[in-house]
């Protein structure tokens, strides 16, 4: 198997806060570095192997993505030095996983196959089928929690609980759904159908900053256009561009990330799998051929970029 990067330590940087998927250094008072490692989540747990490029991925598809909405809000994003490394704005994080959903899909439809029709406080319609769109998108906030699950909570609570400024969650949500329009256009004209997605937001100098990462396939679900109506009428599942995959994989070896639950390994076919979808997302939705870059003597890059950021000789 290709190499992978599953945890990095860049000398004289210190340890990293990390993340499911990012090891984060503090470079200065304004700047981070983020390293996106080949580490994949479902379920809010880090699975056992790496998956060959996904770090590359996400980070120059996020770049890519953070260009085409750059005119709705300010980013975090200040350049991308190496494929697997970004320079951000180092801003304080709102501790709230903006989610905005189109369809009803993944924790959405398994929610509502229970019997529930509130999420987040929004009341869903009756006689929806699985996969079929809203009459209009939905946002159901999460709380970020620092291990374990994040759990959904209504937009209200969000407020009465004093998680977030009144004035700071108006402009939140604002971003939120023209982020989720624009992604939506950028998705259709690539043959795609943006289906959810989650946002993050923090505070830049005061200033509301999109953070992490925008409509990459960690953070969004993808259904493949040219189809999706036939299946849909025929009760098929669409077929997908997006991590749904790994999520249903672990389901049927047991998963879901609850208490007893036993954490299966994926064999080499199926992380070469990973590996692929991954790509096909990121050639769908740039047009671009996708050129991996060797992972190894990747330290010495990545610390001469953040060598030059701090002003290190």
């Amino acid at each position: 198997m290709t190499d992978t990067i599953g945890r990095t330590d860049i000398p004289g940087y210190g340890e990293p806060y990390r993340g499911k998927v990012r090891d984060v250094y503090r470079l200065g008072a304004d700047r981070i570095g983020l390293v996106a490692t080949d580490r994949i989540s479902a379920f809010d747990h880090i699975l056992p192997r790496a998956i060959p490029y996904k770090g590359q991925v996400l980070n120059l598809l996020a770049a890519y993505q953070f260009e085409q909405i750059s005119d709705i809000v300010e980013t975090h994003l200040v350049e991308v030095p190496h494929p697997n490394v970004t320079i951000g704005k180092a801003c304080m994080g709102i501790p709230v996983e903006v989610v905005v959903r189109g369809y009803l899909a993944g924790h959405a439809a398994r929610t509502y196959a229970a019997g529930g029709r509130y999420l987040c406080g929004v009341r869903l319609p009756e006689g929806l089928r699985e996969n079929a769109p809203f009459p209009s998108p939905i946002l159901t906030p999460a709380t970020k929690a620092v291990e374990g699950h994040d759990e959904d909570i209504s937009e209200a609570d969000l407020l009465r609980q004093g998680k977030v400024d009144p004035h700071i969650w108006e402009q939140v949500r604002t971003y939120a759904f023209r982020l989720f329009e624009r992604g939506t256009r950028i998705a259709a004209e690539r043959g795609l159908i943006l289906v959810d997605t989650k946002y993050e937001f923090g505070l830049f100098h005061g200033r509301v900053v999109l953070m992490d990462e925008v409509h990459t396939p960690d953070s969004s679900r993808y259904f493949m256009a040219d189809d999706y109506e036939e299946r849909l009428k025929r009760g098929e599942k669409p077929r997908q561009l997006s991590k749904e995959f790994v999520r249903e994989w672990l389901m049927g070896h047991g998963f879901q990330g609850r208490d007893g639950d036993v954490m299966p390994t994926m064999d080499d076919a199926f992380v070469e799998h990973t590996s692929q979808r991954y790509i096909e997302l990121y050639e769908r939705l740039t047009g671009r051929p996708f050129v991996p870059t060797p992972v190894r003597g990747y330290n010495e890059t990545v610390k001469a970029a953040f060598d030059r950021v701090t002003g290190r000789p």
